[in-house]
């Protein structure tokens, strides 16, 4: 019997001590204390597997450490500027994840550039790390069907892990989420299908939950200059820079390539190092010139803290290089040989290399030098001369017109002998760009269909006009108002997209409506024709390495510009970087891609209305034909009325039926001129999409029941 109560007793005691391990509260540490207790590393990980220890990377465990900012309330993001081979990715990722799913589970968004990064994250990092670790093995059960664990999303009790890639709108702007990190930020999509940026939107997932419980993390390495997301978001943030004494002086300093250096051998003459010896390459402190060795430098590296040096705002920032790291494949003399071999691979003509040295190692974006003009040395050069008056020189106007949700961005551009060209007019015409019946439209007609004075006397009429119809909640209302415009007194009003190839031309004339109607294309439903651009070798016309708006001076290809001009026009001209991309086909080529945080319309409208005087055949033209062009202008102008015109007609007074028409009613355009515009003849039925095809007649077209 007293052995049996004993039994009883202990079987109890078992089932008590059970019982409260199930209920109790998990033990409170922070990501740090978690890793160094509970972590454990796989060999597909890391070279050497077991017991995880956090002084390997002694720059994740200084006071005020990424990890510790996590678990700081006032701390709503973790972002790095990081080089390769600082270990990140499983320092800092991972043992954040594993303290989450472990003690304190919700649930959890990842986004990378593509699905395929995803994917190869959770078979070689995630996977691999609850495998080793015995506390998240039992959290993630990695086999079990029943809990609907598929491969990029992992259930966990009290949340689930969903990885997705930066280009599945749905996946990146689904259901709330509180805790979101973000992998190489500057590959991932920057124009989700349209829709905006992927890490914005991403962000706006955190929005419903209370600023305590949000935390982001977000690492990568930096890309071009200008573009760089990391960069940008660094901006944002305390800047917080590793600070390492010296042995010798005690003195601290951010680790930097400058201080990097290599003895030199007169004797020597390496193909690629010249004279140089990179295998006895050293650091230099920079406070008394000391001399470190590798073996130095990580000792020195264990000593050192984090320090911002910037206001502390929500976002801790950390700026890490590959002079931290404390691996192998990081000592000085490979990062010096790699350093010597990227400036000879650039003397050779190949700027490839040194961009990657610049990135991977120095955890720096890269900055192409070229002869761009700066916004204030454009701003310097402006001309003295009032919008809407065309300078003496100008004798052909066409304009370029950018549709945005809320405006139309519109640039009047005057060109001349030699494509000299002067800006006549930049403006914005606000209003909900997607109905045509809105004014902003109206107001368009009076711009489209106006008289320009020429400094000379004579009075002059837009000759082509591009406008934008890429965006498909406003393409309805372009094609409407093109299809309506073609024929009224402008030459050339055409609806335009962007190519998608960068070596595109920057005009070339569209197949026939009919063609593209066997497609069922939204333009070809409308008798439309689209345009597309060569919007790449534009920009490099304009903007690029001695382009036209570098040009100083009077003469051929100069690119004028009125005083009075709107503000940020300098700006937004300017808003681009000609930068490296990867194709899908592994080739890298360099493509425009708009600075981060910058607006770029007015570069838009330029690039429009260049694509104008193509079609009005500006590129073409010799000085014979300036000059018959000329004499025939100035000879108008003695009949010009004195008083400038603004817009086309009145459109004739419809009846009640055709008033019923949105088209009929919409896409008149209205205002006082006294240009003489023949009237449109009636649209019949022009709120149907599916009027039989383009019919094309000898003196005239008939499309879709309207004949223009």
């Amino acid at each position: 019997m007293p052995s049996t109560m004993k039994r009883m007793t202990t079987t109890a005691k078992r089932a008590l001590r059970t019982a409260v391990s199930c209920w109790a509260l998990p033990p409170r540490m922070n990501a740090l204390e978690w890793a160094r207790k509970y972590r454990y590393l796989s060999s597909i990980e890391a070279d050497r597997a077991g017991k995880y220890d956090p002084e390997v990377t002694p720059y994740l465990c200084w006071p005020g450490n990424p990890l510790e900012a996590l678990d700081d309330p006032s701390v709503i993001e973790v972002c790095c500027q990081k080089s390769a081979q600082v270990a990140w990715t499983s320092g800092v990722l991972g043992n954040v994840l594993g303290k989450w799913i472990d003690l304190d589970p919700s649930p959890i968004l990842g986004l990378f550039p593509k699905e395929g990064a995803a994917k190869e994250y959770m078979a070689e990092k995630f996977e691999p790390m609850v495998t080793a670790t015995a506390r998240l093995r039992q959290a993630v059960d990695l086999r079990s069907r029943k809990s609907q664990q598929r491969m990029l999303f992992k259930r966990f009790r009290g949340g689930f892990l969903k990885l997705v890639g930066s280009n599945s709108p749905s996946s990146v702007k689904s259901s709330p989420i509180p805790r979101i990190f973000i992998e190489e930020p500057d590959d991932c999509n920057l124009n989700l299908r349209g829709q905006g940026d992927s890490i914005k939107l991403a962000k706006e997932r955190t929005k419903t939950f209370r600023r305590s419980r949000v935390k982001i993390v977000i690492g990568g390495t930096p890309t071009v200059e200008g573009t760089s997301t990391i960069a940008a978001e660094m901006e944002l943030s305390d800047k917080r820079v590793g600070m390492v004494p010296c042995h010798h002086c005690g003195e601290e300093h951010a680790l930097s390539f400058d201080n990097l250096k290599c003895p030199e051998d007169p004797d020597a003459s390496h193909p690629i190092f010249g004279n140089k010896v990179p295998e006895k390459a050293y650091y230099v402190c920079p406070h008394c010139g000391g001399i470190w060795n590798d073996a130095e430098k990580r000792r020195n590296v264990r000593g050192g803290r984090w320090m911002a040096t910037a206001p502390f705002n929500g976002i801790a920032g950390y700026f890490i290089n590959e002079l931290y790291s404390p691996f192998p494949g990081s000592t000085m003399p490979t990062l010096m040989e790699n350093w010597l071999t990227a400036l000879h691979h650039l003397a050779m003509g190949d700027e490839s290399k040194l961009v990657a040295f610049t990135n991977s190692s120095k955890g720096e974006a890269y900055s192409f030098k070229g002869d761009q003009a700066k916004p204030e040395q454009l701003a310097d050069r402006a001309k003295d001369y009032q919008p809407r008056t065309v300078p003496a020189g100008g004798l052909v106007l066409v304009m370029g017109v950018d549709v945005q949700p809320d405006r139309l961005e519109v640039i009047i551009r005057a060109y001349g002998r030699g494509e000299e060209s002067w800006l006549v007019l930049y403006e914005r015409l606000y209003g909900q760009t997607g109905l045509i019946s809105d004014d902003c439209w109206n107001q368009l007609d009076k711009l489209l269909f106006g008289k320009y004075r020429n400094e000379r006397g004579f009075a002059l009429g837009i000759g082509a006009a591009s406008i934008d119809s890429s965006d498909g909640n406003t393409s309805d209302a372009v094609y409407k108002y093109v299809r309506s415009r073609q024929g009224r007194g402008v030459p050339h009003v055409m609806a335009i997209k962007g190519a998608r190839s960068p070596d595109a031309e920057i005009f070339r004339k569209p197949g026939p409506v009919l063609e593209t109607n066997k497609k069922n294309t939204k333009a070809a439903r409308y008798g439309v024709s689209v345009f597309m651009v060569g919007v790449g070798r534009a920009k490099d016309l304009l903007i690029g390495e001695r382009g036209r708006v570098s040009l100083e001076g009077k003469g051929p290809g100069r690119f004028h510009v009125y005083k009075s001009v709107i503000a940020d026009y300098y700006e937004q001209l300017l808003a681009e970087v000609k930068a490296p991309v990867r194709q899908q086909n592994g080739h890298v080529i360099r493509v425009w891609q708009k600075k981060v945080g910058k607006r770029n319309e007015a570069l838009d409208c330029e690039v429009y209305a260049l694509h104008a005087t193509r079609a009005a055949k500006v590129h073409l033209m010799q000085e014979r034909d300036w000059s018959i062009l000329e004499s025939r202008l100035s000879q108008g102008g003695l009949f010009d009325e004195p008083e400038a015109v603004e817009a086309p007609p009145e459109p004739p007074a419809t009846t009640a039926a055709s008033a019923e028409s949105e088209d009929a009613a919409d896409d008149e355009p209205s205002g006082d001129d006294v240009v003489q515009v023949p009237p449109p003849a009636p649209i019949v039925d022009t709120d149907s999409p599916n009027l039989p095809p383009v019919r094309r007649r000898r003196y005239g077209t008939v499309s879709r029941g309207v004949e223009i």
